[in-house]
């Protein structure tokens, strides 16, 4: 299946851009963040990606990236999708309807990036107290002294 996730990818969503790279020989697709909702529920429901394995993301100053690490069990067939988002207003669909365990990782995202899930059923901190203010793994957080 790793071999023609990239071809089934387009053939599902000719109308999309996706791009497609290697990082540490697992293919990792660029997604629209208008569309990540629509293609995890035909990675999940057709193509049997059952395993949301990792949430993270990453601020690069211009910008804050998601990532899903998505894991086909059966076949251990592992893609990455990567969502750019806005920097100043960081906002996505939820996965929670799709993998139940989005839930504690959305959440730990949303604490620590700010990101906000859109749909999400409980998004609350998780980590850090209900008053903290800011998100600390920004690269503009301040630490007060």
């Amino acid at each position: 299946m790793g071999d023609n996730i990239e071809a089934t990818l387009k053939e599902l969503f000719p109308e999309m851009s996706i791009e497609c790279r290697q990082i540490f020989g697992v293919p990792n697709f660029k997604v629209g963040a208008e569309n990540l909702l629509e293609v995890c529920e035909k990675l999940h429901k057709e193509l049997g990606f059952d395993y949301l394995a990792d949430i993270t993301a990453i601020d690069w100053n211009d910008r804050i990236e998601v990532v899903y690490q998505l894991t086909n069990l059966p076949s251990n067939c592992r893609i990455a999708l990567r969502v750019d988002l806005d920097r100043d207003n960081p906002e996505i669909d939820s996965l929670c309807s799709l993998w139940k365990g989005a839930d504690f990782q959305e959440r730990e995202v949303f604490d620590l990036m700010g990101v906000v899930f859109s749909g999400h059923p409980d998004l609350r901190r998780i980590l850090l107290p209900s008053d903290w203010d800011g998100h600390p793994l920004r690269k503009d957080y301040v630490i007060s002294d």
